[in-house]
């Protein structure tokens, strides 16, 4: 294994990361000298493989008015656009993307710098950056699904086309209103189950295509139900909950979108410290507890999630700390 210097190495090759390197380049930091891995065999891995072809990779989120402070900006994008938005900044900024690479250890040096090994290679880096999505592993339900029906149970809607079909997705966030949506276009009739009364995660935007979608009778939305099982039905997935009131529900398909999980065990090993919440304690300019060591992208967001404008913001906040007080480079 070689060991490469570097002034930042990123680990994590999404929109946070391909903006950070970005960053980087603009604040006058040699692109030979700015690294990314990424454990996929493609950048922006979770775009290409949760979101379906026709949903726009919206900068408005949550609500939330898309403001861009730093280089990286985009509007309303498809799918295929955001991602050659992607390829062209990594292309026009020479950065080296090191694709099927999965970081393991990382040690802080004496001298303040840290020492990365990756299951190629070993860097030395001043700094170094975490840019993980969120959505690296969806989170599942506590209850096992039965083997005899899991070809017809769905953590994405990309994977296998699900079309002509009764659908439950289970869920209340913004991906669950985008997977009714999507689905209901292909044909399918979805109902769609939330185990709380309202739709608190969800943006107003995903409500009210929800609404509309159930006032044409084209959804059934069922609230306060809180599926414990699946079983197989004659072919099909039977659905328990355990409210009483709640029927027993036959599909033949169910599609989870209960959200991603944060790599909490990953980053604990590099001693980042955690609030009571047992989320990532971050500081200004997306700085962890451990100097020089920055976290961004959803993972710095909180459990509300953030948007690709978000990561965006929080490369360009991280690169002013970065040169304040690590490396010679200006923002």
């Amino acid at each position: 294994m070689s060991e490469h210097n570097l002034e930042m190495l990123i680990i994590g090759a999404g929109p946070a990361g391909i903006s950070m390197g970005v960053e980087a380049v603009s604040s006058g930091i040699d692109s030979s000298k700015v690294v990314i891995i990424e454990k996929a065999p493609e950048h922006s891995y979770m775009i290409r493989k949760f979101y379906p072809d026709q949903k726009l990779v919206t900068a408005n989120y949550k609500g939330k008015a898309a403001m861009c402070s730093g280089v990286m900006c985009i509007p309303d994008y498809s799918k295929s656009e955001t991602l050659t938005y992607l390829d062209q900044a990594i292309e026009k900024n020479q950065l080296e993307v090191r694709y099927e690479e999965t970081a393991w250890k990382l040690e802080k040096l004496e001298d303040g710098s840290f020492r990365v090994y990756t299951d190629k290679s070993e860097f030395k880096t001043k700094t170094c950056v975490i840019a993980i999505g969120m959505m690296g592993k969806p989170n599942k339900p506590d209850y096992k699904i039965p083997s005899t029906i899991r070809d017809k149970v769905h953590f994405d809607i990309t994977s296998k086309k699900i079309e002509n079909s009764k659908v439950l997705v289970i869920g209340g966030g913004d991906s669950a209103s985008e997977y009714v949506q999507y689905l209901s276009q292909e044909g399918n009739k979805v109902d769609l189950s939330y185990r709380k009364d309202s739709f608190a995660r969800m943006n107003e935007i995903n409500q009210v295509s929800l609404f509309t979608l159930e006032k044409r009778g084209e959804t059934k939305l069922f609230l306060n139900s809180n599926a414990i099982g699946l079983e197989e039905k004659d072919g099909q997935v039977q659905v328990n909950f355990s409210e009483e009131e709640c029927p027993l529900r036959v599909y033949e398909n169910v599609v989870y979108a209960l959200g991603g999980t944060s790599p909490t065990n990953f980053l604990k090993l590099l001693k980042i410290e955690f609030s009571g919440t047992d989320e990532p304690i971050v500081k200004d300019g997306f700085e962890t507890s451990v100097a020089g060591l920055f976290l961004i992208g959803d993972l710095s967001a909180g459990k509300r999630g953030g948007s690709i404008i978000s990561a965006f913001n929080s490369s360009h906040e991280a690169m002013k700390k970065i040169c304040n007080d690590y490396l010679t480079c200006k923002v």
